[in-house]
């Protein structure tokens, strides 16, 4: 219950802050991997949802692979009156190359790109469809938003894939993951905003006095 909860209020603030961000009404793409992040970003779709904004939603992946949380706000989101369209991680037949390009073309006239595929745990070079995501983003004229992290950039190392997405504007939690402090990492990035989630301030200085900063 707790993940869930910190995940509702990592969501609604990202949501909250694109919402000022967009033009009113705009078209917004949300692609979301299995992960945790990939649940923040169902959580931003469906408070972006209630602030009028025509949300699109694309999650790359295998269902039967979603962890707990992020499959209990697919859930939730599934009864609302938005969809998700689904592709895999590798785009291996004619019929979901088809839908890959329409993924393409659906971020191509996005007004926002939000990033929400691959979170702090993820590490090595982007391939597949999920390269192919961030290609089309990073070429695209959207406002790209990047949560928690941007998909290709290794939150510990610092170390950036050759596909990885170039954010505007990355929202990230809590406090600055350690790979984010290297100078490599800036043309990724963007503009930082760190987002509170609602651990209290002592538990997050108990915690940065016995590990490293956003380990």
């Amino acid at each position: 219950m707790l993940g869930l909860v910190l995940m509702e209020n990592a969501g609604r603030g990202a949501a909250d802050w694109i919402a000022e961000l967009a033009p009113k009404g705009a078209k917004i793409v949300i692609l979301c991997g299995s992960g945790n992040n990939g649940g923040d970003g169902l959580v931003i779709a469906r408070h972006l949802h209630s602030h009028a904004f025509d949300i699109s939603i694309w999650m790359i992946g295998d269902r039967s692979k979603l962890t707990d949380d992020t499959a209990s706000n697919l859930a939730i989101l599934e009864k609302t009156s938005l969809q998700c369209r689904w592709l895999t991680a590798e785009c291996d037949t004619k019929e979901m190359a088809s839908l890959v390009d329409v993924a393409i073309e659906d971020i191509r006239q996005s007004a926002v790109t939000v990033d929400a595929m691959l979170g702090t745990g993820a590490k090595g070079e982007l391939r597949g469809t999920f390269a192919q995501m961030v290609h089309a983003a990073n070429r695209s004229q959207a406002i790209r938003v990047a949560i928690d992290v941007p998909t290709g950039l290794d939150a510990q190392t610092g170390h950036c894939s050759i596909e990885t997405f170039r954010a505007h504007h990355t929202l990230t939690f809590v406090a600055p993951k350690v790979g984010m402090l290297e100078s490599a990492t800036v043309p990724f990035i963007g503009e930082l905003r760190v987002l509170p989630i609602g651990i209290p301030p002592e538990v997050i200085d108990l915690v940065s006095a016995s590990t490293p900063l956003g380990s």
